[in-house]
């Protein structure tokens, strides 16, 4: 006959213990996190601004817990003809700003009759992410030229507050840090490897980012995009120094 003790002990240890613990019977606890967890797109994403236009470029990977639900997946969304946007946090909830976004602006410039203002662009993804903060996990970096403005960058992360910045990055934000700001200069026309070193050395490190490296130079004269392939990206050598 068992005590109160143990009896009380065998049904928390059926029922998983207190809140918060794993099930220790049942399907729940065999069943995969992939299963019961949205997918999401990571992530490790750059935009940098240089004279005459940006450049933007983005990882891969898509995971669902994990497991990886996509290796290929392409972060780097067209808005307009001269307006991308990269994607951050859920995969669902990004697409469908875009597709809001995407419509929106096709409406106005067509009222306009003349390209869309960068500056409109991030207004509607600050508009749409502060409107459904509590719905929506949803991290946007739009960035394009236009005739006013020329080159920019706009970041909106969760929550829906947009800053216009030079570069930006999200992702392992030291590694970025390092490779981006040491060695950004304004007047540099080789951005587009200068972001791929510094995105391949954060991938390196980060488990959630990893594939192939897309990019997107955007100027007056159009959009050109990249694919950097496994045997085209940059390879480096991490060191760990001893102690004397």
């Amino acid at each position: 006959r068992s005590s109160p003790a143990s009896g009380s002990a065998l049904a928390t240890w059926k029922s998983g213990g207190g809140a918060g613990s794993v099930p220790a019977l049942g399907p729940e606890a065999i069943a995969p996190d992939w299963e019961s967890q949205e997918v999401s797109t990571g992530t490790t994403i750059v935009a940098i601004q240089f004279e005459g236009g940006v450049v933007l470029e983005a990882d891969s990977r898509t995971t669902t817990g994990s497991y990886i639900a996509n290796r290929v997946t392409d972060k780097l969304t067209p808005i307009h003809d001269r307006i991308f946007c990269c994607h951050s946090c859920s995969a669902a909830d990004t697409q469908a700003v875009d597709d809001a976004v995407t419509y929106q602006l096709g409406f106005h410039s067509i009222e306009l009759n003349e390209p869309p203002l960068l500056y409109t662009a991030a207004s509607l993804f600050k508009e749409m992410c502060y409107l459904y903060q509590e719905e929506l996990m949803a991290g946007i970096i739009t960035a394009g030229w236009d005739p006013q403005e020329g080159g920019q960058v706009y970041s909106v992360p969760l929550g829906g507050y947009d800053g216009k910045a030079v570069l930006c990055h999200w992702g392992l934000w030291e590694l970025l840090y390092l490779g981006l700001c040491r060695h950004y200069l304004p007047g540099r026309h080789d951005q587009g490897r200068v972001s791929a070193n510094a995105l391949t050395s954060a991938m390196e490190q980060d488990g959630s980012s990893r594939g192939v490296i897309r990019l997107a130079a955007i100027q007056e004269l159009g959009v050109e995009r990249q694919v950097l392939l496994g045997d085209q990206i940059p390879k480096f050598t991490i060191a760990t120094l001893l102690p004397p």
